[in-house]
């Protein structure tokens, strides 16, 4: 499961993705629109502007903006910044392989090789699911 801050994340990603390239968004209309609460934004929108998604700008035109255009933000790197690895055993992740603590062989455990095609499943999914294809639901399969 995604954490409830990887949501609100992701919430406020897509509401930046639906303003004009070059326009900002401030913290109180981000926060209206997508119901977060204000203070829990202003940490994840600083999480965010470290991990290279948003940019802050002063004054009045101030706010928040994406860096990159929403066709290039995929949902995978924006959970791995929030919640970090993809993967529901440790053996199986992409930036922090640990082997299992019981494991005596990962090529012939039974669990590792279910769960690696659920991995690998997901990932396809979220590291090819781009901020714009969210924008656009009836494109999205099910």
């Amino acid at each position: 499961m995604i954490s409830q801050k990887a949501k609100y994340a992701l919430r406020a990603l897509v509401s930046l993705a639906r303003v004009a390239r070059g326009e900002t968004m401030m913290i109180g209309d981000i926060s209206k629109a997508q119901s977060i609460p204000k203070k829990f934004l202003e940490q994840i929108l600083l999480e965010l502007k470290r991990g290279g998604f948003v940019a802050s700008r002063r004054g009045r035109s101030g706010g928040y903006e994406l860096i990159k255009p929403p066709e290039e933000i995929m949902f995978g790197e924006v959970l791995r910044l929030i919640d970090g690895p993809i993967a529901p055993l440790p053996c199986l992740s992409k930036i922090a392989y640990k082997k299992c603590a019981d494991c005596q062989d990962e090529a012939s455990c039974e669990i590792r090789h279910v769960f690696e095609r659920v991995t690998l499943a997901t990932r396809e999914v979220l590291d090819s699911t781009t901020l714009a294809d969210s924008l656009r639901l009836e494109d999205l399969p099910v």
